[in-house]
């Protein structure tokens, strides 16, 4: 058999360790693989290289992705789609593991419609794929967003500010709950809760009340209920590109304005998705690659492989795309239970 592997959508650590996974687990059956380059874009075009387990040994200990990224659909066109199915003859591509977020494995389950043999592989940074509890690349973003936290509480303390740590996170506020609970933020503002300036301003000001400063986390899908302002228009999925909103800054300004407290903001954006992953991620990535390859063996086709509790299994597409897993009320709940009253 052999196996195709891409990745897919924006990076995050641990897609290394996942390709890697990939590779051993097909080569200890007597399988090889081959990887396509800058995710769908290197299917389409042809754009293809072997993998062997020497050139991946060391992959796990790396960020980022050595078979390169893209957002392409490869299903825009009817042409790209034929493409894609003449690439997987072509190279004698049995199988293919899709890594990636929701677009990445929409396209794989469009693929799998279209009769060829794939199975996915669930990674964002954003947590927010459906059917798993976890996906690789959220706890390295955020434990980089709290170190970033932790070094502006040092400014935030010594001037006496209010300082606004903008996060990623489009639909789903996985990575700002996380830094605002570990960071121990004063307010943390997430996509699932509607934006109250009111409350927000009352809980900054009891932050300043008890210790002279205030910490506020804040996702970058957030609305603030005013216009977006620029906008770098969509990508190939039909997702606004968030980059230019500045719900960070935005938020700070008003703080000031509302408080006459000074208030500054921090945007880290892609600092997040960079850096070796954490032991977590390399760990569910190398787990999640090895089951990948195991479904397929198994003849599990149009399924992806995600982690229930402490279990790595195997569940169809369609159920890890039925919609996007967001912020649960318990975790509000939780994350309220430490907000300054």
């Amino acid at each position: 058999m052999r196996f195709g592997v891409l990745t897919g959508g924006g990076d995050c650590p641990g897609l290394n360790a996942a390709v890697r996974a990939v590779v051993y687990r097909a080569a200890r059956s007597g399988h090889e693989t081959v990887g396509f380059l800058d995710g769908w874009k290197g299917v389409r075009d042809r754009r293809v290289r072997p993998l062997t387990t020497a050139e991946v040994a060391d992959a796990i200990l790396r960020g980022g992705t050595l078979l390169g990224s893209s957002r392409t659909n490869p299903f825009r066109s009817e042409e790209d789609a034929a493409k894609v199915l003449a690439t997987l003859r072509s190279e004698s591509v049995d199988v293919l593991v899709a890594i990636g977020g929701d677009d990445t494995l929409s396209a794989a389950r469009e693929l799998h419609r279209r009769g060829a043999k794939v199975v996915g592989v669930p990674k964002t940074m954003d947590n927010d794929v459906a059917a798993t509890d976890w996906t690789f690349g959220f706890d390295s973003a955020s434990s980089v967003a709290v170190d970033a936290l932790e070094r502006l509480r040092d400014t935030a303390n010594s001037h006496h500010r209010v300082v606004v740590l903008e996060v990623m996170g489009r639909h789903a506020g996985w990575v700002a709950l996380a830094t605002g609970l570990a960071g121990a933020a004063d307010a943390t503002l997430v996509p699932e809760e509607p934006y109250d300036e009111a409350s927000l301003l009352d809980r900054v000001r009891a932050g300043v009340r008890q210790r002279g400063f205030a910490l506020v986390v804040v996702s970058e899908g957030v609305d603030l209920g005013t216009p977006k302002g620029t906008v770098a228009g969509t990508d190939q999925f039909g997702h606004e590109l968030l980059r230019e909103r500045e719900v960070g800054a935005a938020l700070a300004r008003r703080i000031e304005e509302a408080t006459g407290i000074e208030a500054r903001s921090a945007q880290i954006g892609h600092i997040q998705r960079g850096g070796a992953p954490t032991l977590f991620d390399r760990l569910l990535a190398t787990r999640l690659g090895a089951k990948a390859v195991d479904l397929a063996l198994d003849g599990r086709f149009g399924t992806v492989a995600v982690l229930r509790g402490s279990e790595v299994l195997g569940v169809p597409l369609d159920e890890a795309l039925r919609e996007n897993k967001r912020v649960p009320a318990a975790w509000l709940d939780l994350l309220h239970t430490f907000e300054p009253r």
